[in-house]
């Protein structure tokens, strides 16, 4: 018994349970190899798989900035600076009482945007999730939509659809 207990301090636990003595080298070294190149590759596996960004345009920054500055204009609740930035399309599908029902905010309000994508040229989408908040409500609403922004010519940007 206890002859065994000291072959497996000294061989391992394949002497232990065979009680004979196995080779060190070869076999014995494939598998601790085989271990490290598995956990090797599986570290640099996320970093292989990783796709690159999309190259920005000058159109897509502009974009994004008109989507911006329209969404800082609802949470202010400012209809004029809003209505500035909306397309000629977009005013003309929305009513009045649309466009004043949707800057018209009475708790706090916050956004944010997403990464967004051409849909077609001078045409970028960007998702957008907005927060609405009233002082009888503890919880902060959510309501999640997209912003659509089109190139109006002249490298002028506007919001063609009202999230």
């Amino acid at each position: 018994m206890w002859m065994s207990i000291l072959n497996f301090r000294r061989g391992g636990i394949s002497e232990f349970l065979t009680g004979r003595r196995v080779p060190r080298a070869g076999f014995m070294l494939a598998p601790r190899r085989l271990l490290l190149v598995v956990f090797i590759s599986l570290l640099l596996s996320p970093l292989s798989a990783k796709t690159p960004a999309p190259i920005l345009d000058s159109g897509y920054l502009s974009a994004l900035a008109v989507a911006d500055h329209f969404l800082q204009a609802w949470q202010s609740g400012d209809v004029e600076n809003g209505m500035v930035l909306l397309s000629t399309h977009a005013k003309d599908s929305a009513t009045a009482n649309d466009v004043e029902n949707f800057f018209s905010n009475p708790g706090p309000s916050a956004y944010e945007i997403d990464r967004g994508k051409l849909v077609r040229h001078g045409r970028y989408e960007f998702p957008v999730v907005l927060f609405t908040g009233s002082a009888k409500n503890a919880h902060p609403r959510r309501r999640f939509s997209n912003i659509l922004v089109v190139n109006t010519g002249k490298n002028d940007w506007a919001v063609d659809k009202l999230p």
